[in-house]
């Protein structure tokens, strides 16, 4: 919700889950009280990295993962923080260095179990290429804690002039996806076992330096990117279209998303553009880089579904817009409310 004055307002007396979706609740949370009062031209961008200017251009980015189960088909929390972070850092097109992390610990919490995390945790900073340099470890009383939570910040370094954002997009630009949809929020989901579903899903948890760089080698071709996680693609692209004033338009045949994983959204009634990814980019590049773009992506295994999914146009200012197999169109509005708490 906007004051007059067109500033973004918290109404809630409480924080609730929808505050945590990626959706309205979270833009009115972070905008109207994070942002209002820690606000300064770095955090002003709200990114996923903010990029700070010293000796080298350096992006800096901070996360925290409180996902339930903590081990899901394909991943753990030690992995997901590993990778989120890591993933923060690339879609600002930088090259991610360091990180540090941060364990609350519930008493009680067996000590094999936190071993095998962050075993899991070192194997995904060697694949990235990242260390782990500095750490915490916090332990609260029993029934305090919810088991472990993780919090990283990490921080990489941006060649010269890598310059990404919602300005440099222009009409005509092309929005391309690194690969299926959904399939970490809905295994996730699954795995919980609150429901009477049974699938053969899996996280697509994934470290994205290495195909955010073969985007990056296209130079001024590549105008944004982003790692749709909370919220989804949906969330990330009405980000983008809010911030630069611009439209996308989705062609519903294009998006790629797996036939279990959409069997399960159909089931519970969930559109999979709003479910998070955790090994997908999202990127807008010129139209004419678009077709090497895609080839780019798919020599790499974790790119090798990449598709164009649509294209930027001037109007309706400020939507994202799916036309439908159908022939029709539909608003892709911001997620209201929270149907998958507690993914990332």
């Amino acid at each position: 919700m906007r004051s007059r004055s067109g500033r973004r307002v918290v109404r809630d007396e409480l924080v609730t889950l929808a505050h945590g979706a990626g959706g309205k609740a979270t833009r009115d949370l972070v905008e109207g009280l994070f942002l209002e009062e820690l606000g300064n031209d770095a955090l002003a961008p709200l990114g996923d990295s903010a990029v700070v200017a010293g000796g080298e251009r350096l992006a800096f980015t901070t996360d925290s993962y409180v996902v339930r189960p903590r081990v899901f088909p394909g991943g753990d929390i030690g992995e997901l923080a590993v990778n989120g972070t890591v993933n923060d850092l690339a879609m600002a097109g930088a090259t991610p260095r360091w990180l540090a992390a941060g364990f609350v610990i519930e008493e009680g919490f067996a000590v094999a179990e936190l071993r095998r995390i962050v075993a899991s945790m070192g194997r995904a900073a060697q694949r990235a290429g990242v260390a782990v340099v500095a750490g915490d470890t916090k332990v609260v009383e029993h029934g305090k804690g919810d088991g472990l939570y993780i919090t990283t910040a990490g921080v990489g370094v941006l060649a010269e002039g890598v310059d990404l954002g919602p300005e440099r997009i222009r009409v005509g630009d092309r929005v391309i996806v690194s690969g299926t949809l959904a399939d970490h929020g809905m295994a996730v989901l699954v795995a919980r076992g609150d429901l009477a579903l049974e699938a053969d899903l899996e996280s697509d948890t994934a470290p994205l330096h290495e195909l955010a760089a073969a985007l990056v080698s296209f130079g001024s071709a590549l105008r944004w990117m982003r790692d749709p996680t909370r919220g989804g693609l949906a969330t990330a692209l009405n980000e983008l279209t809010g911030a630069a004033g611009l439209t996308v338009v989705l062609d519903e045949p294009e998006l790629p998303v797996r036939p279990t994983v959409a069997a399960a959204c159909e089931i519970l009634g969930i559109d999979p553009l709003y479910v998070a990814n955790e090994g997908k980019l999202v990127a807008v590049v010129a139209p004419e880089a678009a077709e090497d773009a895609v080839a780019a992506l798919r020599a790499h295994e974790l790119g090798r579904d990449a598709v164009v999914v649509g294209q930027v146009r001037a109007e309706p200012e400020g939507f994202v817009v799916l036309e439908t197999v159908l022939g029709g169109t539909r608003i892709v509005d911001l997620l209201v409310g929270d149907p998958l708490p507690r993914i990332c």
